[in-house]
């Protein structure tokens, strides 16, 4: 399997963000809020053939912590198939090339998939917390190798 993992431009700025409000309802962006993101942080697109399977955040490392975080979402129609695995190892190559020095991970806490499947990929949870304003829980991660 190899999957097609592309830079999101600003045409595919909605499918970027469709696929994010699909993985995360608790956390709605907006068409603008992704172009703001896209200012900060590397976001991609990942397709099987012609098939959106899901997206990636890569914020990238910090000079005070040299520490990125690597998001992985994979749309439910597609889980289980390794594009997953496939994904977050060509974003942690992403994330290595930036120059981080520690990988973190957030996954909403009441993704037990999504947990599961950081611990299986060797993150450990460092933090639980609600962002002002919400309800849901968010998990810290960092990848432990």
């Amino acid at each position: 399997m190899k999957l097609r993992i592309v830079a999101v431009a600003p045409d595919t700025v909605v499918q970027w963000r469709d696929v994010h409000n699909a993985v995360i309802p608790a956390h709605i962006l907006t068409s603008d809020e992704v172009f703001e993101r896209l200012t900060r942080n590397r976001l991609t697109l990942a397709y099987d053939g012609a098939a959106l399977v899901g997206n990636a955040t890569i914020r990238p490392p910090g000079p005070d912590t040299m520490a990125a975080t690597v998001i992985v979402r994979i749309l439910p129609e597609y889980r289980r198939r390794g594009f997953g695995s496939e994904y977050l190892a060509a974003m942690l190559a992403e994330a290595r090339s930036m120059g981080a020095r520690r990988i973190e991970t957030v996954v909403l806490g009441s993704n037990e998939a999504g947990l599961a499947f950081a611990l299986r990929h060797g993150f450990a949870e460092f933090d639980r917390y609600v962002l002002e304003g919400e309800a849901a829980e968010y998990v810290d991660l960092y990848l432990v190798a």
